[in-house]
Order: C-alpha cells, then structure tokens, then sequence
C-alpha cells in the first residue's frame, strides 16, 4: 500500500474507530507497518490540520475529534452491495486499488444498519476472477499512463517467446475476458495490444511519450466503449 493509500485508510480507521480510538500497535498490526512508521503517519496527519486526539496510559490510544464525521451516505443495501461487487470484480482492472480505496470511503460513512445488510447480501454473490499482472507490474503501468512516459516490459506472447520492449502506453482496455495495455511500441514501431497477465515485468523511464494520440489505434468495435462513455 503506498503512503497516500494508507495515510487515507489510517484518517478513516480512526474515524471509525470513535470515542473508542486505536492505539498504535493495533493501528501497526492493521496496516502491517511498524509503530514507529504509525506514529510519522499520525504526525503528518496531524500537521495537514487533521485534528487527532491522543490519550496516553492504559486504555489510550489515538482518534479523531467527533466534528471530523461525514454525515451518512445516502444508499441503499443494494447499491451498496452493487459497489462491492463491482469492486470485487474489478480486482484485477487497472487503478483497482483506488476503487477499493474510493468504496471503502462510500462504505465507511454509511448508517449501520445499510453497512451491515450489506455485508450480509455481499455473501450472497461469489466472483472468479481470471488473474491479470502482478499489482507491482499494474502499479507501474497505471502511473505512467497517467503520466505519459514510457515503459520498458519484459513481455511473453502466446507462443512462450520473451522480448523486453519500451512503449508509450495509450490506453487499458478489456475484451474477451482479459485486460489489456495498447501501447506504441517503439521495437515494432507500431501500435501492440498486450496482454497483462503476459507483463512479467514493468519499469517506468523518465522519457516522455512522443505523443499518439487514441486515434492512432483505429476505430474501437461496435460494442467497445469508455468507461465515462
């Protein structure tokens, strides 16, 4: 979980922690990080202007002070059981760790009652997932999209034959079960679709994108669309 992710999930834990609050072993143990690095978290949470309480001796811990809660979200058990699962499904899409990170606040500042009939029906609907690249490989690919640089991928085709490439990754789309990076591949010279459970690694370089645009992969199938589309 990168620092941002976690200083995120830290505020949200001690807002739900209430009155109650969490010392910072629990807090250690939760997040799989040591005390020290808890307690550096708390402090830049604190200096952001997060107002963190502190209670020291037994039964202390850390909380957040009661003004600092959302007012519940208005959804209902099944919208909320429909973002999980699309979060659930999702787990191997790109930017998956921030849907789970996005639902998570949703399921957080919702009224109990909704939260916990929820989880009751989220039993109710399994998913198997196919596997796609390993997050370290998607954590590179998804920020250099974002940033427009590219990427050098040790890359295995269908046939079991490995080439290491740099490509300026266009765009993440998912047809026929799988997802995928289209990407200008500066080996071929040409735009390449690229399997991600074929990435076996990834390394992000400073060079920027020589700039094709989407056009450049041609016109998407009929059914294909964009995600905001």
């Amino acid at each position: 979980m990168k620092r941002t992710e976690r200083l995120h999930a830290l505020t949200e834990t001690l807002r739900r922690a209430s009155v109650r609050g969490r010392t910072a072993q629990q807090l250690a143990d939760e997040f799989e990080v040591t005390t020290r690095t808890i307690k550096r978290d708390l402090d830049a949470l604190e200096a952001s202007g997060l107002p963190i309480w502190a209670r020291t001796g037994p039964g202390g811990g850390y909380g957040l002070a009661e003004i600092t809660s959302l007012p519940p979200v208005n959804l209902t058990a099944a919208q909320a059981l429909a973002l999980n699962t699309a979060v659930a499904v999702a787990t191997q899409a790109p930017y998956s760790d921030s849907a789970r990170a996005a639902a998570n606040k949703i399921r957080d500042v919702l009224d109990q009652g909704t939260r916990r009939r929820a989880a009751e029906l989220s039993l109710r609907v399994w998913v198997d997932v196919e596997p796609s690249a390993p997050r370290r490989v998607m954590t590179v690919l998804e920020k250099a999209l974002v940033d427009q640089v590219t990427v050098n991928i040790d890359y295995v085709d269908a046939r079991g034959h490995a080439t290491r490439r740099e490509v300026e990754p266009m765009i993440f789309a998912f047809t026929g079960g799988r997802w995928l990076l289209v990407a200008w591949c500066r080996l071929r010279d040409d735009v390449r679709w690229f399997a991600l459970h074929r990435v076996e690694r990834a390394t992000a370089t400073r060079r920027a994108c020589s700039g094709h645009s989407i056009d450049d992969i041609g016109e998407p199938p009929a059914s294909a669309r964009a995600v905001g589309g």
